[in-house]
C-alpha cells in the first residue's frame, strides 16, 4: 500500500462517491474539473475493475435518469485495532466501513505486547475464515493505540499506566505486518477516533471538531478544515496537563501539579473515592477493602444510585467541563465529541460536563458548538484506525 499526499483522479473520485454514498456522474463533474468523456470512461474503468457498482437510477432532469455509483463494499476489507489501557478491541469492516467482525479484550496484567499480537492474529484469521476471504482480501490494519508514538516508524513510545510491562517502544507495525502478512498503519488513537466519528457525522459537513478521550487519562484530537491537526511531536496525552488549579495535586507523582488529569481520570476518581471510604464515608462499597476499589465497581455503584459515587463522578464531570471549555475557547470547533470511560459510565457525567463546559465559553449562547457523545462511540478508536487505512489506499 502506498500512501499518497495527492492521490490519483481515480481515488479522488472514489473518495468522492463513498463520502456521498451515492453519486451520478453529473454529481462528480460538479466537483471535478474534467471532460464529461473522461469522466465516462473514467467511471467505465472503474466499474469493469470491481470498484464501483451501478446501485439504481437518478431523478430525471429532462432526459434520460442518470445512473447512480457507489463503492463496491466488498472490493476489498480492512481491519482496525484500538490498543487501549483498560480495553483493546480488532474489528473487520467492509469497504463501506460496516462492521463484519468485532472482538473485545482487557488489559488485564497479563496483556503484554506479544500476548495481544497473538490474540489479533488469532481473531483476525478466524475473522477472514468466517467471511470466506483471504488476507489478500484485505487492504491492511490500522492501529490507534495510546502515545507516544512514532508513527513512521510504527512504534508504540513510552505510555503510561499499562497494568503489563513491556510496552516500551514496541515496534507494533512490523509485528503485526510479519504475523498477518498485510500492510500495517499507526496513528494515536484519539486521532483515529475523531477520523472514525468524523465519518459517521459526515452528513453535517463538519470542517472543525474536538474529540476528548476520558479514560485512564485524558487524550485529545482536533480537526480544522475537515483535516486532523498534527503537532511537532505525538502527544495525545497533553491535554491532561492542562493546568486548572495552581499548586494542586499530581496524578501518580508525575506530571504537573494541579493538572486536568488528576481531577480527571480513572485512577483519579478511584483514588479520591478510596480516600473517601477510608475516612469513614457511608456507601454501598463500605463493605469492600479500599484498596480493591476499581472502576468497574465504581460505574455499578454509580447506576445504582450510590450517593458517594454518584457525588465524586458529579466532581468529576464539572472539572472536565471546567477543562472542556478551555480547549473550546482556544480552537473555537463547531462540534465537540466526547469519548472514553468516563463518558460512557453514566449519561450523568456527559451531561454535567456539557453544562459547566457551556457556561464557561466565551461568547455563549451566540458561539454554541454541538456537543454529543458520537456515533461509534467504543468502535471510534477501531473503526477509525481502518477508516486511516482506506484514505491512504491508492486505488489500484
Amino acid at each position: 500500500m502506498v500512501v499518497h499526499s495527492n492521490p490519483p483522479l481515480k481515488k479522488q473520485v472514489y473518495d468522492r462517491i463513498s463520502y456521498l454514498g451515492t453519486a451520478s456522474k453529473v454529481d462528480l463533474m460538479h466537483y471535478f474539473s474534467i471532460t464529461s468523456s473522461s469522466m465516462t470512461r473514467l467511471l467505465e474503468e472503474m466499474t469493469s475493475q470491481g470498484l464501483i457498482v451501478v446501485s439504481g437510477l437518478g431523478t430525471s432532469t429532462g432526459g434520460r435518469k442518470p445512473l447512480l455509483f457507489q463503492t463496491n463494499p466488498t472490493y476489498r476489507y480492512l481491519l482496525g485495532l484500538d490498543i487501549s489501557r483498560i480495553h483493546s478491541a480488532l474489528g473487520l469492516y467492509d469497504m463501506h466501513l460496516n462492521t463484519l467482525s468485532l472482538t473485545r479484550w482487557n488489559m488485564d496484567d497479563q496483556m503484554t505486547p506479544e500476548r495481544l499480537v497473538d490474540l489479533v492474529a488469532s481473531e483476525a484469521g478466524k475473522f477472514l475464515a468466517a467471511q470466506g476471504i483471504s488476507a489478500d482480501d484485505v487492504l491492511g490494519i490500522g492501529i490507534g493505540a495510546v502515545g507516544p508514538l512514532d508513527q513512521s516508524k510504527g512504534l508504540i513510545l513510552e505510555p503510561e499506566f499499562f497494568s503489563a510491562p513491556s510496552w516500551i517502544n514496541v515496534p507494533i507495525c512490523e509485528l503485526l505486518e510479519t504475523r498477518l502478512g498485510i500492510p500495517a498503519l499507526l496513528d494515536n488513537g484519539a486521532n483515529t477516533a475523531l477520523i472514525g466519528e468524523h465519518w459517521a457525522l459526515r452528513a453535517h459537513n463538519i470542517q472543525h471538531a474536538l474529540y476528548v478521550h476520558a479514560g485512564v487519562n485524558i487524550r485529545s484530537a482536533a480537526m480544522s478544515g475537515g483535516q486532523v491537526l498534527r503537532g511537532a511531536v505525538d502527544t495525545e496525552g497533553a491535554v491532561g496537563q492542562m493546568i486548572i488549579q495552581a499548586n494542586g495535586p499530581r496524578l501518580r507523582d508525575k506530571g504537573n501539579y494541579g493538572a486536568l488529569e488528576a481531577f480527571v481520570s480513572v485512577p483519579a476518581l478511584e483514588e479520591r473515592v478510596r480516600t473517601q471510604l477510608k475516612i469513614g464515608r457511608y456507601s454501598m462499597l463500605s463493605g469492600m477493602p479500599p484498596d480493591h476499589v476499581n472502576f468497574s465497581a465504581l460505574v455499578d455503584a454509580l447506576v445504582s444510585g450510590d450517593p458517594l459515587v454518584t457525588e465524586q463522578f458529579t466532581e468529576t464531570a464539572a472539572y472536565l467541563g471546567i477543562g472542556l471549555a478551555n480547549l473550546i475557547n482556544a480552537l473555537h470547533p463547531e462540534y465537540v465529541i466526547l469519548g472514553g470511560p468516563l463518558m460512557t459510565a453514566h449519561r450523568m457525567v456527559f451531561d454535567n460536563a456539557v453544562e459547566i463546559a457551556k457556561k464557561n465559553t466565551y461568547h455563549y449562547p451566540e458561539y454554541n458548538p454541538v456537543f454529543t457523545p458520537g456515533i461509534l462511540t467504543d468502535e471510534a478508536v477501531a473503526t477509525g484506525a481502518a477508516i486511516m487505512v482506506l484514505q491512504a489506499w491508492d486505488g489500484e
